[in-house]
C-alpha cells in the first residue's frame, strides 16, 4: 500500500512540475541572456530578480537612503513611544512587526541561506545582505501605501494591502483598468504564495528535518501524520484571525529567534578567531568566484533571489499585515516595517551564512544542502543542537504558515467575498497536511514563483505612487523635526 502511494505521489510531482511550475517559469523566471565563460552552462538570470533591485534601488535614492534615516525612529516606534489613542487599528505596531517577521523569519533564514551557499558559493551571503539593506526602502514605501489605503470593511476589520493601492491609487492616476487587473494578478499570486511558499514548503521542511532527527518519522506514514499535526495547529489560531495571529507570533518571534540567534552567536563566538577569514571567504566570493564572469552573475542571482524569498521586500505580503496596525500615520508604520529586512537579512540570515562558513559545512559533502546543511554546521560545534533546531523549526514553520494564511485570506475575500472565507482556510489547512508530502524542489520552485512572481504587479503601483509616498514622508519627517509628535513615556 505504502509503495503504491509512493509512486502515486511521485506522479503528483511530475505533472505538477510539467503543468504549473514549468509554465509560470517560462514567463516569471525567463532567460535574459548572461552566459558564463563556458565552463558551466548557461545561466538563467530570473526577470523577477532584475526588477526586484532595479526597484529596490531606486526607492532607496528617492527617499534619500530612508533605510538609514528612518532606522532609529522605526525603532522608538516599535517601543510604543509614538502610539497615540486616537490611533486606529487592530493591533500594535509591535504585534503587526512580530506578525509580519512571523511570515518572513523561518526556513528562508535556517533553510535558504544553505541553499544559496550550496549552490552560489559563501558569496551568496554578501549578495544576500546588500538585497536585505535596499530591501529595508522597498518595505517602507509599501507598507505606507497600504496604510494610506486600507479599508475598514463591515465586520469592523481592518483590510488592506498591494490590492486596494494598486486598484485605488492607480484609479487615481487615471489608470482604473490597469489597477484592477493588476490587483487581481496580485490576488491570484498571493494566494498562490500562501498555499506554497507560506504553508507547503513550511511543513515540507519541517518534516525533512524531523525526519532526520527522528528515523521512525522518515516515510509517508510520518510525513501524513506531521501534515495533519500542522493542520491542525495552525487551524487552531487562524480561525481567530489577525488579532489572534498578532498575539501569538508577537509571542512566539522573540522566543524561538532569540533561541537561534543565541545559539549561532556562541558558535560564532567560538570561531571568533576565523570570522575575520570568513568574512574575507564571503566577500572574495562575491566578486571573484571561480568562473569569474557568469560565476559572479550567478552569485549574485542566488544571494538576491534568496533574500527575496527570506525577507519577502517589494512582494507585497507584508503590507497586509501592517494595514492592521494601530497608527494614524501611515509614514510612521512603514518606518517600522523597514526594520524588517535588517532583523531577517542582514542580522537573522547573516548569522547563518557565517555559521555554515566557518564552520565548514559548505565544504562538507556529507552535509548535503539546505536545512540539514544548517543543522549539520549547528551540531558539529553544539552537540545534539539538531534537536533544539528541529524545534526553531518547527516552530519557525508554524509561526510563517499563520501568517501566510493571513495574507491569502485576505485577497481571497478580495476576489470572492468574505462569505466564501471558510473555503480558503479549509484548502489552507489541505495543502498544509499535503506538503511533506511533495518533493522538497517541487514546493521551492512553486513557492518561489508565487511570492516572487507578486513582486511584479506590487511594484510597478509602488513605482507609480511613489511620488505621493515622498511628499507624505518630507510632511512628517517635518512636524516630526518640529516635535509636532508627542512621545509617549
Amino acid at each position: 500500500m505504502e509503495e503504491l502511494l509512493a509512486v502515486s505521489l511521485a506522479r503528483l510531482d511530475a505533472r505538477f512540475q510539467s503543468w504549473l511550475i514549468e509554465p509560470i517559469s517560462a514567463v516569471i523566471f525567463f532567460d535574459l541572456a548572461f552566459w558564463d565563460d563556458g565552463t558551466q552552462g548557461e545561466l538563467v538570470l530570473p526577470a523577477v530578480v532584475c526588477w526586484l533591485i532595479a526597484a529596490a534601488l531606486f526607492f532607496t535614492l528617492r527617499f534619500n537612503f530612508i533605510n538609514l534615516r528612518g532606522f532609529r525612529h522605526g525603532v522608538d516606534v516599535v517601543r510604543g513611544r509614538y502610539t497615540g489613542p486616537d490611533a486606529e487599528g487592530e493591533i500594535s505596531p509591535f504585534q503587526a512587526l512580530s506578525a509580519a517577521l512571523a511570515a518572513t523569519l523561518g526556513l528562508g533564514n535556517i533553510a535558504g541561506v544553505a541553499t544559496a551557499v550550496g549552490i552560489g558559493g559563501p558569496g551568496a551571503v554578501f549578495w544576500m545582505v546588500l538585497a536585505g539593506f535596499l530591501g529595508m526602502s522597498a518595505k517602507f514605501a509599501e507598507v505606507t501605501l497600504a496604510q494610506m489605503y486600507r479599508e475598514r470593511r463591515a465586520d469592523g476589520h481592518f483590510s488592506g494591502g498591494a490590492m486596494h493601492y494598486l486598484r485605488a491609487g492607480l484609479a487615481e492616476r487615471g489608470l482604473p483598468r490597469v489597477g484592477a487587473a493588476l490587483a487581481v494578478l496580485f490576488c491570484v499570486m498571493c494566494i498562490g504564495g500562501s498555499l506554497g511558499g507560506g504553508n507547503m514548503y513550511q511543513a515540507n521542511q519541517a518534516f525533512v528535518l524531523l525526519a532526520t532527527v527522528a528515523p521512525p518519522l522518515a516515510g509517508i506514514g510520518g510525513a501524513l501524520a506531521i501534515g495533519l499535526a500542522l493542520a491542525l495547529l495552525v487551524g487552531l489560531v487562524i480561525i481567530g484571525g489577525i488579532r489572534r495571529i498578532g498575539e501569538v507570533a508577537s509571542l512566539l518571534v522573540p522566543a524561538v529567534c532569540g533561541l537561534y540567534m543565541l545559539a549561532g552567536l556562541a558558535i560564532l563566538a567560538l570561531h571568533a578567531s576565523e570570522l575575520p577569514a570568513a568574512f574575507a571567504t564571503i566577500v572574495r566570493g562575491a566578486f571573484s568566484p571561480e568562473a569569474a564572469y557568469g560565476g559572479a552573475v550567478g552569485v549574485l542571482i542566488q544571494g538576491f533571489r534568496r533574500a527575496a524569498f527570506s525577507n519577502e521586500a517589494g512582494c507585497g505580503s507584508a503590507p497586509i499585515a501592517h494595514a492592521a496596525a494601530t497608527t494614524s500615520e501611515p509614514v510612521r508604520q512603514g518606518l517600522v516595517a523597514l526594520l524588517e529586512p535588517f532583523m531577517d537579512t542582514v542580522i537573522v540570515c547573516n548569522m547563518t551564512g557565517l555559521v555554515v562558513v566557518v564552520t565548514g559545512a559548505y565544504l562538507d559533502t556529507s552535509a548535503g544542502n539546505g536545512i540539514a546543511m544548517t543543522s549539520h554546521a549547528f551540531a558539529s560545534v553544539l552537540p545534539g543542537f539538531e534537536y533544539v533546531l528541529s524545534l526553531s523549526v518547527l516552530l519557525f514553520a508554524y509561526a510563517t504558515m499563520i501568517s501566510w494564511s493571513y495574507y491569502g485570506e485576505q485577497c481571497w475575500t478580495h476576489l470572492f467575498g468574505a462569505r466564501s472565507l471558510l473555503a480558503y482556510r479549509a484548502l489552507f489547512l489541505v495543502f498544509t497536511a499535503a506538503g511533506p508530502l511533495l518533493a522538497a524542489q517541487a514546493v521551492l520552485e512553486f513557492g518561489d514563483l508565487m511570492i516572487l512572481g507578486m513582486a511584479f504587479p506590487n511594484l510597478v503601483g509602488v513605482v507609480l505612487l511613489s511620488g505621493k509616498i515622498k511628499r507624505a514622508l518630507d510632511d512628517y519627517l517635518a512636524r516630526l523635526r518640529a516635535g509636532q509628535f508627542q512621545r509617549v513615556i
